[in-house]
C-alpha cells in the first residue's frame, strides 16, 4: 500500500508542477513583443542546416576540442606505454613516443587534417596549462619521494659520483655548443645563454625512471641499487639547483644582472628550510593518518605548493623548482608523505603528465632533420652525451672503489634522462634558448639514452661471472613450491594449501616461497618497503601458525605475470600456485569488445588466441588474463586456486576424467600423509576401475593411511553437495568437462583447485 501512495503522490506532484510551467510559458509569451524583433520560421532545409551548424559549433567548441584531446592523448599514451613495456621499456618511453606519434613528425605528415583538427593552434596553449599543472604536481611528488637520510647517510660517494657525473657532461656540452651556436642557436640569443643550456641538457640524470627501472629489476636492496638511487638523488638535487640558476641568468641576460635573482632565491630557500619546513614537520605529527589527514589540511599543503611555485615563477627560476622543494619539506612521516603521493600521483602520472608528452611531441619536428648533415649533428650530440655521461658517472664510480660491473651499470643507469630531460628542453624552448631544429635533436637524444639503459643492464648481467639465484645440488633435489599471490589475505589460504601439497616433515625434503609482485605503476621507490612488511605481514603469520619455514620474495614489475613467470622459471621450482584472478572482460558484450581489444595490443597473446593456445579456459569468467597466462606458458606445474570461502580442507574431492589425470595422485600421497584430510576419488568416466595400475596406486596410498581415501564411482559426484569444508582438486582437462556439464561460474559453491602438469 505504501508503494501505491508514494506512487500516486509522484503522479500528482509532478503532473501539476508540469501544468504550472507550461502555463507561465504561455503568459510570458506576450512579454517578447517588447524584447523580440526578429522572428524566424524556418523551413524544414534550414532546420537540418541549424542541427548540422549547432552540431559544429559544440564539435569545434575549445572545451570539447580539449575534452578530445586528453581523450586521445590517454590513450595513445597508455597504448605506447605497454608495447614498450613488453620490449622491456619504461613506461615514459613509450609515452614520450606516443606524444611524437601526435605531432607533426608522424600524425601530422601522413593526416594533417586529422591534426589540423584536433590539434589547432589556438588550442595549445590550454593543453601546455594543463600539462604545466601535471608537472607541477609530478615534481612535487619527486621531491616527496627523495629519501635525503639515505643520501646524507652514502653522501660521500654520492656526491662524488653524481657531481662527475654532472660537470664532465656538463664541460663537454658547453664544448659542443661552441661548434653548435652560429649553425643552431636562435636568433638575438648570446652564447652563454645557449652554452649553460647545452651543458644541462647533457648532464641530466632522471630520477623518477632510474628508480622505477632498479624497482622493477629488484635491485632496489642491492648494493648496485643504493649507490644507483644514491647517486641519482644527489644529483636531481645539484641539477635543479644548477638549471634555476641557468634560467636566473637566461631571463636576466648576463651573470652581473642575475645576481639579484640568485640572492632572491637563496633567501626563498632560506624561508622554506627555516620557516615552512618546520610548520610542517609539526603538522605531520598531528596528521599522519587516513583518518586525520582532513580536506582542509590536504588543502593547506596543496596551497604551500602553489604558493612556492609562483614565488619561484615571480623570481625567475622557473615554478616547478618551486614543486620540487615543497616536496622535498614535506613530513618526513611516512605516512603522511604515503598518503600525500597515493592522493596526487595517479592524477599527475595518469592524467595531466600524459598531456606534457604530447605537447612536448607536437614541438618535436623530425621533419627538419631533412638533409644527411643534420642527422650527423644529431648522432654527435647523442654520442657526447653518451660519453659525457655514462663515462664520466663509470670511471667515478671505479674510481671510488666499484667493481667494473658495478660501474659500468652505474653509468648506464645514470646516462637515464628520461622525463626530466623533456622538462628541461620545454623550459629552453619557451626560453627562446632553444631552436626547433635542436629541440628535436635533444628529444632524440633523450630517447635513445633512456632506450638503452635496459639493454646495457642486459647485456651485463648477462655476461657476469655467476649467478646469484645458481642453487646447489642439494637444494634442487627438494620439492619447492612457489606460491604468488596478490591479495595478501588470499595469500594467506594458498599458503596452508602449499603446505598441504608439498608435505610437512623430514619425510618430506621441501621448500616453500611465497612470491608478491606489485606493478610498478602502482607503487612508488618511497613506500616499496612498507608495501612489502604490509602484503607478507598475513602470510608470514599463517606460516608461522602453521610451524613452517616461508622463503619471500618480493618484486617490482611493469608485466606482473612475467616476472611471476620468470621467477618460477629461474627458481628451478617444482610447482607454482596462483590464485584464480576474475576476468572484467567476460559476461557482457562491452567486456568482451575491450577484452579483445587489449588483447590486439599483445600480437603474442592475440595469435596464442587465433591458433588456440589459450583455449583450455577461454570460456571461463573465473580466470583472468593473468592466469590464464601461467595456464599457457608456465614450463612447470601449475596449480590455480579458486576460493569459494575457504578455512580448512577436511575434504578433497578429486574427479578421476582420463589415465593423464593420474598426475593427481602424486599430490594424493602427499595430502594423506600431512594431514588428516578425507580423500574422495571420483572414477568419472569408468577409467579407474578398468585400469589394474592405477588401482594398484591407489591401493598403495590406502595402505599408509587407512581409511582416508575412498574410490567412488561418477553417479555419486554432485557438485552442489560439497560445503565450505570440501576442496575439489581436478585437471585442466577435467575442467572443460565439468565446463560442459555444469555452468560453473553459478554452479561452483566449494573451493577448487586446478591442476596443471
Amino acid at each position: 500500500m505504501k508503494n501505491y501512495r508514494n506512487i500516486i503522490f509522484y503522479v500528482i506532484v509532478t503532473s501539476v508542477f508540469l501544468y504550472m510551467m507550461y502555463w507561465v510559458v504561455q503568459f510570458g509569451k506576450p512579454l517578447e513583443t517588447t524584447k523580440v524583433t526578429d522572428h524566424v520560421v524556418s523551413s524544414d532545409k534550414d532546420f537540418i542546416d541549424q542541427v548540422k551548424d549547432g552540431f559544429h559549433h559544440n564539435l569545434t567548441h575549445p572545451f570539447a576540442i580539449l575534452l578530445l584531446q586528453i581523450i586521445t592523448i590517454i590513450f595513445t599514451a597508455r597504448t605506447f606505454g605497454f608495447l614498450f613495456n613488453k620490449i622491456g621499456q619504461p613506461t615514459v618511453i613509450g609515452e614520450v613516443v606516443a606524444g611524437i606519434f601526435l605531432g607533426p613528425s608522424l600524425m601530422g605528415m601522413w593526416f594533417p587534417e586529422y591534426t589540423g583538427f584536433l590539434f589547432p593552434k589556438t588550442s595549445l596553449s590550454n593543453l601546455q596549462f594543463f600539462s604545466q599543472m601535471g608537472l607541477l604536481l609530478f615534481m612535487f611528488v619527486v621531491g616527496m619521494e627523495l629519501d635525503l637520510k639515505v643520501l646524507r647517510t652514502k653522501a660521500k660517494d654520492a656526491i662524488v659520483i653524481s657531481h662527475a657525473s654532472i660537470i664532465i657532461p656538463y664541460t663537454l656540452g658547453m664544448g659542443l655548443a661552441y661548434y653548435l651556436y652560429l649553425d643552431f642557436a636562435p636568433a638575438n640569443i648570446n652564447f652563454l645563454s645557449f652554452s649553460l643550456f647545452m651543458g644541462i641538457a647533457m648532464s641530466i640524470t632522471a630520477f623518477p625512471v632510474l628508480a622505477r627501472i632498479i624497482q622493477e629489476r629488484g635491485m632496489t636492496k642491492s648494493k648496485l641499487g643504493i649507490i644507483a638511487i644514491t647517486c641519482a638523488a644527489a644529483d636531481d638535487v645539484t641539477a635543479w639547483c644548477i638549471l634555476a640558476a641557468v634560467i636566473a641568468i637566461v631571463k636576466a641576460g648576463t651573470v652581473m644582472s642575475s645576481v639579484f635573482t640568485i640572492l632572491m632565491a637563496v633567501v626563498y630557500v632560506f624561508v622554506m628550510l627555516n620557516l615552512v619546513r618546520p610548520f610542517l614537520k609539526k603538522l605531520g605529527e598531528v596528521y599522519s593518518n587516513k583518518e586525520t589527514l582532513s580536506l582542509n589540511i590536504v588543502a593547506i599543503i596543496f596551497g604551500i605548493l602553489l604558493i612556492s611555485s609562483y614565488i619561484t615563477e615571480v623570481i625567475g627560476i622557473h615554478a616547478l623548482f618551486g614543486a620540487f622543494l615543497a616536496g622535498t619539506i614535506m613530513p618526513p612521516s611516512f605516512s603522511f608523505r604515503r598518503i600525500l603521493i597515493e592522493k596526487v600521483e595517479y592524477v599527475a602520472l595518469g592524467l595531466l603528465l600524459p598531456l606534457f608528452f604530447a605537447f612536448s611531441g607536437l614541438r618535436t619536428q623530425i621533419g627538419l632533420l631533412n638533409e644527411g648533415h643534420l642527422w650527423g649533428v644529431c648522432g654527435i650530440i647523442i654520442a657526447v652525451a653518451i660519453i659525457g655521461k655514462f663515462g664520466g658517472s663509470m670511471f667515478a664510480a671505479r674510481f671510488m672503489g666499484n667493481s667494473w660491473r658495478d660501474s659500468i651499470a652505474i653509468g648506464a643507469l645514470m646516462n637515464t634522462r628520461g622525463l626530466v630531460e623533456l622538462v628541461v628542453l620545454n623550459i629552453g624552448y619557451d626560453l627562446g634558448v632553444l631552436s626547433p631544429q635542436i629541440f628535436a635533436m635533444l628529444v632524440l637524444m633523450a630517447l635513445f639514452t633512456t632506450f638503452m639503459t635496459g639493454p646495457v643492464l642486459d647485456l651485463i648481467k648477462k655476461f657476469s661471472k655467476g649467478d646469484p639465484d645458481e642453487k646447489s645440488d642439494l637444494e634442487k633435489q627438494k620439492f619447492k613450491v612457489l606460491l604468488s599471490f596478490g591479495n595478501p589475505q588470499t595469500g594467506r589460504k594458498i599458503v596452508r594449501l602449499a603446505n598441504l601439497l608439498s608435505g610437512s616433515g623430514k619425510q618430506f625434503n621441501t621448500e616453500i616461497t611465497a612470491l608478491h609482485v606489485s606493478p610498478s605503476a602502482d607503487i612508488n621507490k618511497f613506500n616499496a618497503a612498507e608495501y612489502e612488511k604490509e602484503s607478507f605481514k598475513p602470510v608470514k603469520a599463517e606460516a608461522a601458525r602453521l610451524g613452517i619455514e616461508l622463503k619471500t620474495k618480493y618484486k617490482i614489475s611493469n608485466d606482473v605475470s612475467e616476472e611471476i613467470l620468470s621467477v618460477s622459471h629461474r627458481g628451478e621450482y617444482n610447482l607454482l600456485l596462483v590464485g584464480a584472478g576474475q576476468s572484467i572482460f567476460e559476461g557482457s558484450l562491452l567486456g568482451k569488445v575491450i577484452g579483445f581489444t587489449a588483447k590486439a595490443l599483445n600480437p603474442e597473446k592475440l595469435i596464442g588466441s587465433l591458433v588456440g593456445k589459450e583455449s583450455l579456459v577461454k570460456s571461463s569468467s573465473l580466470f583472468d588474463e593473468k592466469t590464464r597466462a601461467f595456464i599457457s606458458e608456465s614450463e612447470i606445474p601449475v596449480g590455480v586456486f579458486i576460493d569459494r570461502e575457504f578455512d580448512e580442507a577436511g575434504e578433497w574431492v578429486i574427479p578421476i576424467f582420463s589415465v593423464s589425470d593420474v598426475f593427481l595422485l602424486f599430490y594424493v600421497k602427499r595430502i594423506v600423509k600431512s594431514s588428516n584430510s578425507k580423500i574422495v576419488l571420483v572414477d568419472y568416466n569408468g577409467i579407474v576401475s578398468s585400469n589394474i595400475e592405477i588401482l594398484e596406486e591407489i591401493s598403495g596410498i590406502r595402505k599408509t593411511s587407512e581409511g582416508a581415501v575412498d574410490l567412488v564411482p561418477k553417479r555419486d559426484f554432485d557438485l552442489g553437495k560439497f560445503g565450505e569444508e570440501s576442496i575439489l582438486m581436478l585437471s585442466f582437462e577435467g575442467w572443460k568437462v565439468l565446463e560442459r556439464e555444469y555452468h560453473l561460474d553459478e554452479a561452483l559453491k566449494t573451493s577448487a583447485l586446478l591442476m596443471r602438469p
